[in-house]
């Protein structure tokens, strides 16, 4: 299977960044970080967040000086076992995932919804700006400015 590397998504290329923790030794702390997917569309940009056992409640969707900021905690479930043992696999903790939006985004257009433990955030995308057209003068006359009367 060949990977493609969308140009507008090296903007978040960051995002993906798995943190290490731990002190490299066998004795690694296991931390969780919700697996997250990155989707374009013609309009948006579609992030989308596993957070398994979580409610809206317990997420932070942010933005602040064009930087998208998903955050939360997932709380771990003690249990007092007086026989036998218990083996925890499952990472509980707090997270916090941040990318840097693509210049324009409006920030008031963010938009996110929490559905069966999976947070989407729709980012729409800014509007390409078209190019200006200049007017070229002949000679060493000015352009006529619109609106001005001849002497």
């Amino acid at each position: 299977m060949t990977l493609v590397r969308w140009e507008p998504i090296r903007l978040f290329n960051t995002f993906f960044d798995t943190p290490t923790t731990g002190n490299g030794g066998g004795n690694a702390l296991r931390r969780w970080i919700p697996a997250t997917d990155l989707v374009e569309t013609d309009d948006h940009f579609v992030l989308k967040a596993d957070l398994p056992g979580l409610t809206e409640a317990d997420v932070n969707v942010e933005v602040k000086d064009n930087v998208l900021t998903l955050s939360g905690e997932r709380k771990g479930e003690h249990e007092d076992k007086r026989e036998g043992y218990v083996r925890v696999e499952r990472a509980f903790g707090s997270f916090r995932r941040s990318l840097r939006l693509p210049e324009g985004v409006d920030p008031e257009a963010v938009q996110a919804t929490f559905d069966n433990g999976v947070l989407e955030v729709r980012i729409p995308k800014p509007e390409e700006r078209k190019p200006r057209k200049v007017e070229i003068q002949v000679g060493q006359r000015p352009a006529e400015i619109e609106g001005s009367e001849a002497a």
